[in-house]
């Protein structure tokens, strides 16, 4: 079956950085577009980055030029290198894998910038 399986969470300060990372098996992880969401309390899911197959790269524009989405195919692993963090930076981080008509999504890693 799918699995995503996020790490690389924690608490840090403002300015400070992060690096998520997110395995996936059961996918064929090469062919499949990857998205980093976002979820802080009280407020909806929102997407941050995504990278297709292609390499072809999106980020939502609270976080451009701050944080960075990449990909490592041969581990079947996609990153999320955060920067310049901000306290409403904090959040639940969620990769997710469309595939289909299905959408597989990791179990969370919380993020947490104290200010």
């Amino acid at each position: 079956q799918v699995q995503l399986v996020e790490s690389g969470g924690g608490l840090v300060q403002a300015g400070g950085s992060l690096r998520l990372s997110c395995a996936a098996s059961g996918i064929i992880f090469s062919s499949n577009n990857m998205h980093w969401y976002r979820q802080a309390p009280g407020k909806q899911r929102e997407l941050v980055a995504s990278i297709t197959s292609g390499g072809y790269i999106n980020y939502a524009a609270s976080v451009k030029g701050r944080f960075t989405i990449s990909r490592d195919n041969a581990k079947n692993t996609v990153y999320l290198q955060m920067n310049s963090l901000k306290p409403e930076d904090t959040a639940v981080y969620y990769c997710n894998a469309p595939r289909g008509f299905e959408n597989y999504w990791g179990q969370g890693t919380q993020v947490t910038v104290s200010s």
